[in-house]
């Protein structure tokens, strides 16, 4: 039987889902005004496995797991105006938001992640929150005050059961907007009025200025809106505990008039950078998309990352390092080189299993699939990094060298060659050439020949039209 740790009630519990046939589970997204740092991929991950699971116990029909996506932030406010001040905000924050949103799926992706089944956006679902807040006010659980619609707190007697905390902690926790409308500090708002060309609606309960909603009453809705009002599974990073998922619980259950909002409360540990927490001022700032393209002197495969996240257990704190990073990616080197030609994957193994549903042990599952290694159970280790989310696939690890050097440019007929690293063996310059010549010539086998023979120098090329002229590039990189 899986057993998780459920946050409200700091215990590990059995799942038992509120519907065997309808599993719902719940995870914040990101706020798109910034490329997906490593901190917030591991949410992703743990959950995706999570995810993984919930569909092998009751089937992948039976599961919907929905991730939001948060379009409208002062954040997202900030940077459009910083990154396209000559435009109006509306047309700069729709850049932002649909080039970052991209980008998060895109990285997302490269790490093994499966695309959740709904990933709802906030601006979408403006209607909706409207009516939870218009509910709330009729309760007497929210009120008007300066063109703000505010929760009252004192309204919901539990109140901080979720974090455990103190109303003084509390206070501080939520660094508390200090505003002379509030009935009470620890009010939080609902809704707000709009500065003039920020992204606004018509706000609800009679407040005549348009608005916008606040960031909790986001996640409420949307969960409603695609998984009803209470479901399963709640999940995120442990930083939103509170104030974010504790003010979530508080419009919910008062709007709805529920219990519960979620059954079990799912959370990831914190992320650190080499023993230091990750912050742009240290330098240590690391996005998803820098590892995949170039960090610390290497493009990094997307498996290696998701590999290395998962050597911690999800509740543990995770500090990640480049000796952690190299050690993941040489693990999966050398396991799909040994499965190179060992057949298909067999059944997921026991051992392993038993560790996933364990709270999600994935540390204890890779020790079991490192003994499946070492006793040579190929189908076994096979079955179990597939159910995990790896290819076994040894051209999808390879890691190149991203050498901090201007790119480099070699004319060939028909186009140009754009070298990533310094071309200093002269070899590769002649077959590159070659290449290029047999191209043109459609000696296509004879260009396919030389693309093996560098690949056996280990040098990989990649072909692609110049979007602008049509011409060939080839870029080259030294893979591991």
């Amino acid at each position: 039987m899986l057993t998780l740790y459920n946050t409200l009630s700091r215990k590990k519990e059995p799942f038992r889902p509120l519907d065997a046939a309808n599993v719902r589970i719940y995870v914040c997204g990101p706020t798109v005004y910034d490329f997906a740092h490593i901190g917030n991929a591991r949410p992703v991950i743990v959950f995706d496995v999570l995810y993984r699971l919930l569909r092998q116990l009751y089937g992948p029909e039976h599961v919907t797991y929905v991730r939001n996506i948060t379009d409208v932030d002062d954040k997202i406010n900030a940077r459009a105006a910083e990154e396209y001040p000559n435009l109006p905000l509306n047309e700069a924050i729709r850049l932002v938001t649909e080039k970052t949103e991209r980008q998060f799926h895109e990285d997302m992706r490269a790490l093994g992640a499966l695309d959740p089944n709904v990933q709802p956006r906030a601006t979408e679902h403006i209607p909706q929150m409207k009516e939870i807040i218009e509910t709330l006010v009729k309760r007497g659980c929210a009120y008007v005050a300066d063109d703000h619609v505010l929760f009252h707190v004192a309204s919901m007697p539990d109140y901080g059961k979720l974090s455990g905390r103190s109303l003084d902690e509390m206070i501080a926790g939520a660094r508390v907007e200090v505003a002379p409308f509030k009935k009470d500090p620890m009010d939080f708002v609902l809704w707000k009025p709009s500065k003039p060309g920020e992204p606004s609606w018509p706000s609800p309960a009679g407040i005549a200025a348009p608005g916008r909603p606040g960031w909790h009453i986001e996640c409420s809705a949307m969960a409603a809106a695609h998984l009803g009002q209470t479901f399963d599974i709640h999940g995120g990073g442990i930083d939103l505990v509170f104030p974010h998922h504790e003010n979530e619980i508080a419009q919910s259950r008062s709007a709805f008039g529920t219990t519960m909002m979620a059954r079990a409360w799912m959370h990831n540990g914190f992320l650190q950078v080499e023993g230091e927490k990750m912050a742009k001022s240290l330098g240590n700032f690391v996005t998803v998309h820098e590892l995949l393209t170039g960090w610390q002197g290497y493009a990094w495969p997307g498996e290696a990352l998701r590999f290395n996240m998962l050597r911690t257990h999800y509740r543990q704190p995770l500090d990640w390092t480049l000796v952690g990073l190299d050690e993941a990616h040489k693990t999966l080197w050398e396991w799909y080189g040994d499965l190179e030609g060992k057949g298909t994957a067999g059944g997921l193994p026991d051992a392993v299993l038993d560790a996933l549903l364990d709270d999600l042990n994935t540390p204890k599952a890779i020790a079991e699939m490192h003994k499946l290694h070492s006793a040579g159970h190929w189908q076994g280790l096979r079955a179990a990094l597939q159910f995990l989310g790896f290819s076994c696939d040894r051209a999808n690890v390879r890691r190149s060298r991203v050498l901090k050097v201007e790119p480099a440019t070699m004319p060939v007929e028909g186009g140009e060659i754009t070298f990533t690293v310094a071309p200093s063996d002269p070899k590769v310059q002649e077959l590159i050439k070659a290449r290029s010549a047999a191209r043109k010539a459609k000696n296509f086998k004879e260009a396919d020949r030389i693309r093996d023979e560098l690949a056996a120098m280990g040098i990989t090329l990649k072909d692609a039209k110049d979007p602008k002229t049509g011409d060939l590039v080839t870029t080259w990189e030294v893979a591991r």
